[in-house]
């Protein structure tokens, strides 16, 4: 139970210090989206010690083996400490940060100059604390007239930003962490938490060993650590999760196992282009260049569903997804049933998928049609991959098209508003969206991007069909700037590489996966020159003449910074507790935050100040749908690629328990290193047999892009089903992703990572 897990756990202080020779202070986790509480023992300037936060309602004491060793990630031998700037023979020379700064400044304002706002650009990240974020969005989006900020999480959440909006008009979750108490089942897609998110999944482990009868369902392409633990195990084939979720809305409405006062009170439906040749899937060579498809809704209704889904019945949908019909009957079972609570959970292989909008929308129509929704106990919940992908990227605004507090740019009342926020003539927020990350790279590497500064991630790891931009260096004329903590290849390409003071060595804020904001104070100081990115930032907008959007004083601008950003939210829904209530509050609070009090469930009377029905359910912030949630039919479309003759096998590319990303931070730790010291493919065992290869075994994966080499897995963690494969990315030595698809979600641009077709040679 979670009691022996804490004792079990906890991590080993040095030798000879007991707890009481340390000074603790409080953090949040710097890896997942869980949002862990932690603790952290600093004697003489130096982390020694990490411990969970028993008074965290998140994590109650307990980590996972990442946070348990996070002050390793502190202390790799190869930081950045100096600023450091390319010659013109490619070697590094160290520079001052006034020489720094300035430079950056002159390259920007430059390229503004000459070629206009769509050539400069910022790339940042769901692990930027709000600072970060906030810092970016007013510099580019304010200060620099562009739209061209966006953030790695553009790669992992952006499927669920584009389902919430379509769907309630809102982004982020209704439910929370408190329905995993409170639930009968829980439905997990395309999310294999016991390694991805092992605090919440000891959660679900811990509800079900107190309460017999609760279930555990793994709907997975590749069984893993998760499915172990599951009550049952649904294996479909790539892409046809789609199917899977109309089937089961067919059995619902077959049934009439459906909630018709809820539907009538509460839901409108809506269609949108649904013919393939229409959307296409957005790869490189397949379109023009620039991918930007748009949806063009309408009305629908309750009988058009009902003719809709017959095409999805169970023979049918199982012929599609290698589902037997028998598990698609128990699941419309587990949702139908009225007098079980249900919370649906999902993550990367549900958002990095080619119809990554379509997938959120049908996992939320299952619980919108069986009124399971704004319950405690019964909720659609969208799990977050980094620490503050919700809190910098979704709630700060950091996508080329967004604004704080749910506003976008090309809105001419929510430009004003921010514009007023920040003291700005009217006029000045750029009214045209910039581009999305996969147009960006695309831009970037035929040189219409003069410009582009990287903070807190490795894109030259982690963008698919790699080749595209990692196959020269770019050119004379564009300046690359990196500010990172290490080394990676994404500064190897850099003109400029800025040294980044990390986590706990600066001040900071996190919004996790169910919309609580952290706050945390400096711990330590950061080694060499090392500075947070928000201060670069803003020193770069002082040097291009800009430091009127942050008139506050040098050693004292966190609180006013924050402060300035809650305006947005405030009255709208989003209200973000106070810098003073977020500094007092132990473990942070739930946004909306009312009268000081957090909202555990959105849109449910008695849970959310902004509900004033006295019972169910209000959408409020739906205003387009005259407050109501709309429900969208969405049709299944098979994979833009799929394995034949030549390519046999389906690549599935991923993470590890043991790692973060890239491996940048968690390869430098070395527990974890040595416990998975490179990636590795998994292959089924008769695959495997078939091709003469065991573990460990040096072998070639190769697509049509391009090729890996890399040490077979068999019978490792993960269970590949016969026909496909896995590879974890967090090797920057073997980068996977020159083998992977540039496929992208039609709607919301994200990268499907989770399917291409390969073959494995044996060397």
């Amino acid at each position: 139970d979670l009691e022996e897990a804490r004792a079990l756990a906890a991590a080993p202080l040095p030798e000879g210090l007991s707890p009481s020779d340390l000074k603790w202070g409080k953090a949040a986790c710097r890896y997942c989206g869980t949002g862990c509480g932690v603790e952290v023992g600093v004697k003489d300037g130096k982390a020694l010690a990490v411990r969970g936060d028993e008074a965290s309602p998140v994590n109650r004491g307990l980590l996972c083996v990442k946070g348990y060793h996070l002050p390793g990630m502190l202390y790799g031998k190869d930081r950045l400490l100096h600023p450091m700037r390319r010659r013109p023979d490619g070697t590094m020379e160290r520079i001052s940060w006034d020489a720094a700064l300035a430079l950056v400044a002159e390259k920007y304002g430059a390229a503004l100059k000459e070629h206009g706002p769509t050539a400069v650009s910022m790339y940042g990240s769901g692990q930027w604390t709000i600072f970060d974020g906030y810092a970016a969005l007013k510099w580019v989006k304010g200060g620099m007239r562009s739209n061209e900020l966006e953030p790695n999480a553009r790669l992992c959440m952006a499927s669920a930003v584009s389902g919430f909006i379509t769907q309630f008009q809102s982004d982020e979750p209704m439910g929370c962490y408190d329905d995993f108490e409170l639930t009968h089942d829980f439905v997990l897609w395309g999310h294999n938490a016991a390694e991805m998110h092992p605090v919440l999944f000891s959660r679900m482990l811990e509800h079900r060993r107190r309460n017999p009868g609760v279930r555990i369902v793994d709907l997975t392409t590749r069984p893993s650590p998760t499915s172990d633990y599951a009550d049952m195990v649904v294996v479909f084939r790539p892409g046809s999760d789609l199917a899977l979720a109309n089937g089961i809305l067919h059995l619902l409405l077959q049934r009439d196992q459906v909630d018709h006062a809820f539907i009538r009170e509460n839901l409108v439906f809506k269609r949108g282009i649904e013919d393939l040749a229409k959307i296409g899937y957005g790869c490189f060579g397949e379109q023009a260049e620039r991918y930007v498809f748009a949806d063009e809704p309408r009305d629908s209704s309750l009988e058009e569903l009902r003719e809709f889904v017959k095409a999805y019945d169970p023979e049918a949908v199982s012929r599609i997804s290698g589902v037997p019909a028998g598990q698609i009957e128990i699941l419309a079972s587990l949702y139908g049933d009225v007098n079980r609570g249900t919370v649906s959970t999902w993550c990367m292989g549900v958002n990095q998928h080619y119809r990554g909008t379509w997938m959120n929308n049908l996992i939320t129509d299952l619980h919108l049609i069986t009124g399971k929704i704004g319950r405690p106990g019964s909720n659609p919940l969208s799990v977050t991959g980094q620490p503050s992908a919700c809190g910098t990227v979704r709630e700060v605004g950091t996508l080329s098209n967004r604004l704080p507090a749910d506003m976008v740019v090309n809105n001419p009342d929510h430009r004003k508003r921010a514009e007023e926020i920040w003291g700005l003539p009217e006029g000045t927020i750029n009214p045209a969206p910039g581009r999305h990350t996969m147009d960006l790279f695309r831009a970037w590497a035929r040189g219409e991007v003069k410009c582009l500064w990287v903070q807190t991630t490795n894109p030259w790891v982690t963008i698919p069909n790699l080749h595209r931009i990692a196959g020269k260096r770019h050119g004379a004329d564009q300046f690359l700037v990196v500010s990172d903590i290490y080394p990676t290849p994404t500064t190897d390409r850099a003109d400029l590489v800025l040294p980044s003071a990390a986590w706990v060595e600066r001040e900071g804020a996190f919004g996790n996966t169910e919309r609580r904001t952290q706050q945390w104070d400096r711990l330590l100081d950061p080694p060499g020159e090392a500075r947070e990115d928000a201060w670069q930032i803003i020193q770069v907008a002082k040097r291009m003449g800009l430091g009127h959007l942050f008139p506050w004083p040098e050693d004292d601008w966190h609180r006013p910074m924050f402060e300035e950003y809650r305006k947005f939210g405030i009255g709208k829904g989003k209200d973000v507790a106070s810098y003073d209530q977020l500094r007092a509050t132990h473990g942070g609070l739930r946004w909306p935050v009312v009268d000081g009090k957090e909202t555990r469930w959105r849109y449910a009377a008695g849970h959310d100040p902004y509900v004033k029905k006295a019972k169910g359910v209000h959408f409020y912030q739906a205003k387009g749908y005259g407050e109501r949630a709309a429900f969208w039919i969405r049709p299944w479309h098979p994979p833009p690629e799929e394995p034949d003759a030549d390519y046999p096998f389906w690549l599935c590319t991923g993470r590890v328990l043991e790692h973060w990303h890239t491996g940048s931070m968690t390869r430098r730790v070395k527990q974890l290193h040595q416990a998975v010291p490179g990636a590795y493919v998994e292959l089924n065992r008769a695959d495997a047999a078939a091709l003469g290869v065991k573990t460990g075994d040096r072998v070639r994966v190769v697509s049509r892009r391009g090729q890996v080499e890399l040490p077979a897995m068999v019978d490792g963690r993960g269970k590949p089903v016969k026909g496909s494969v896995f590879v974890p990315f967090f090797d920057e030595s073997i980068l996977v992703n020159r083998v992977t698809l540039d496929s992208m979600c039609n709607i919301s641009k994200e990268p499907d990572f989770k399917k291409c077709a390969v073959r494995v040679e044996r060397i």
